[in-house]
C-alpha cells in the first residue's frame, strides 16, 4: 500500500506529497505494536529471559523501524519504504524459523538491563543507518547514470540524506560507546572478571573504531559519498558479527543453545 501511494500511475509524473497518509502511518504503528508484543512474548516466555539469533535480529530491525517511524514525522523519507517495509515483514517472521535462544543468566541484574537496553538501541540505530546508506548508494548510482527510478523520486536531496545518515551514526556511536563503557564497568559484577575479552568484545571494539574513524574523517577531512558509505557498512558488519553473527553460528550452524 505504501508503494502504491508513493508512485502515481504507470508513466505519469510523481506526485509531490507526503508519502504516508495518517491512515497508513497508523497502520504501520499497529504493525509495530503487534511485532513488539510478539517479541516481548518471545524474550519473556515466563519469569526467565531468553535471547537468541532470531529474536536479536528481529528486535534490532523492529527498533530501527520505530526510529524510522518517528523520523518520518520530521523528514521526507519516502524512498526508504522500499527497504523498511520488507525488512520489517521478514524480521517479524525470523523468530518462527530460528526460535532457539539461551537463557540470560544475569537478566535480573539492573546493571545488565541498562547495558542490554543501551546496546539494543545502538544496534538498531546502526541498522537503520546501514539501510539508509544502502539506499543512498543505489540513489547515487542511479543519479550518476541519469536513470532515477520512480520509487526513489520522492527522496530528499543526497546532501540532506547524508546529513541524516551522519546524525544517525553520531547518536548510535554515543550509544555504542555507552554500551562498551557499561560492559567494562559492569563486567566484574556480571561475569566475575574486570574485562571479559571474547569475540563479541573484539568485534564490538572494531566496530567502535570504524565508526569513530568515520566520524573523525568526516570532521577533519570532510569524508562523504562512497568513502562514508563503505565505512558505514564495514562498521555495521563488524557490529553484527559481535553478537548476531556469533549467535547464528552457535544456534544455526552448531545447533547449540548456550
Amino acid at each position: 500500500m505504501f508503494w502504491r501511494t508513493c508512485i502515481v500511475g504507470a508513466g505519469g509524473p510523481v506526485r509531490q506529497r507526503e508519502c504516508m497518509s495518517m491512515r497508513e502511518r497508523l497502520l504501520l504503528l499497529v504493525a509495530l505494536l503487534a511485532h513488539g508484543a510478539a517479541l516481548h512474548s518471545s524474550i519473556f516466555p515466563g519469569v526467565e529471559m531468553r535471547f537468541g539469533f532470531g529474536v536479536a535480529l528481529s528486535l534490532m530491525v523492529w527498533l530501527a523501524i520505530c526510529f524510522y517511524w518517528v523520523e518520518t514525522l520530521y523528514t521526507r523519507l519516502e524512498g526508504l519504504h522500499a527497504v523498511i517495509t520488507p525488512a520489517g515483514a521478514v524480521a517479524s517472521l525470523i523468530p518462527l524459523f530460528f526460535p532457539g535462544g539461551h537463557v540470560l543468566a544475569n537478566a535480573a541484574s539492573p546493571a545488565f538491563r541498562v547495558h542490554f537496553v543501551i546496546a539494543m538501541l545502538a544496534y538498531s540505530l546502526f541498522t537503520l543507518a546501514a539501510l539508509h546508506a544502502m539506499l543512498m548508494s543505489v540513489a547515487s548510482r542511479q543519479l550518476h547514470n541519469a536513470r532515477f527510478s520512480r520509487l526513489l523520486a520522492g527522496l530528499p536531496p543526497l546532501l540532506t540524506m547524508e546529513a541524516l545518515l551522519f546524525r544517525l551514526i553520531s547518536i548510535a556511536f554515543v550509544l555504542l560507546t555507552l554500551t562498551l563503557a557499561t560492559g567494562v564497568l559492569f563486567s566484574e559484577t556480571l561475569f566475575g572478571q574486570a574485562l571479559r575479552v571474547d569475540h563479541k568484545t573484539v568485534f564490538a571494539f572494531i566496530s567502535w573504531l570504524l565508526f569513530g574513524g568515520l566520524l573523525l574523517g568526516r570532521r577533519l577531512w570532510g569524508w562523504r559519498g562512497r568513502v562514508a558509505l563503505r565505512w558505514t557498512l564495514a562498521g555495521f558488519v563488524a557490529l553484527m558479527l559481535a553478537y548476531v553473527g556469533s549467535r547464528f553460528v552457535i544456534e544455526v550452524v552448531l545447533h547449540r543453545a548456550g
